[in-house]
């Protein structure tokens, strides 16, 4: 699914941001995905995985919102078949794209974060400086319950397709210290802007608003959970 026009525009045109492509610079280097870095970093990233069939660039709008609050520098790669959940890359292979950051988070919407689950109990995410999970209308399928990993998961009010039910019978799965926040008006698309999607709730805020939830909600956790 294809982001809409206007919101990536307006990430493009954010002055607290600065977006450019993965890769050799090349226009073609946008089928890597792509970087977003706030003027005024914190020095921690966040890869950040998209959903199934999801254009990486869909997720700016809202991912910018997310920088510029809280310093995160974003990685958005673009999966192999744009499916995050069957690219066998470690986390290493994400977190090495922008040199010189030590703390990682890994996370993702949908599926997207469904493998970033994966990922964060990989071999590789220590060594990697995976810290911990941010999860957008996702849930953990895979047993992390016993990891010290800090965990913030975002859930949609009107998510049809990870319903705050679903989301909450997966919370066995992560360390008992995790964070659940319930943002009022979101469905499962309102965490990018690619539309309606078939199966979804319908969403009772604008995307800015949206937008400003999501990145309070990420800017406060990190905040809290700083090294």
């Amino acid at each position: 699914m294809m982001g809409e026009r206007p919101a990536a525009i307006a990430a493009w045109r954010d002055d607290a941001v600065t977006i450019e492509p993965l890769g050799d610079g090349r226009f073609d280097a946008f089928r890597e995905g792509l970087v977003i870095t706030p003027d005024d970093p914190s020095g921690e990233g966040l890869v950040f995985l998209p959903g199934a069939r999801v254009d990486p660039a869909a997720y700016l709008w809202k991912l910018s919102g997310v920088a510029a609050e809280s310093g995160l520098t974003i990685v958005v790669p673009r999966p192999a078949w744009n499916l995050a959940f069957f690219d066998a890359r470690p986390a290493s292979a994400y977190t090495a794209l922008v040199p010189g950051i030590e703390r990682w988070w890994l996370g993702g919407h949908s599926l997207g974060g469904v493998r970033a689950c994966q990922l964060a109990d990989g071999p590789d995410a220590s060594d990697a400086g995976v810290v911990g999970l941010i999860l957008f209308g996702s849930y953990c399928a895979n047993d992390l319950s016993q990891t010290d990993l800090a965990v913030l998961t975002l859930a949609g009010e009107f998510d049809g397709l990870s319903t705050p039910e679903e989301i909450a019978a997966a919370a066995g799965n992560l360390p008992p210290a995790s964070t659940t926040v319930l943002l009022p008006g979101l469905n499962h698309a309102a965490f990018g802007d690619y539309g309606v999607q078939s199966g979804d709730g319908a969403a009772t805020v604008e995307s800015d608003t949206a937008r400003r939830e999501i990145a309070e909600a990420v800017a406060r956790f990190t905040a809290a959970s700083a090294g």
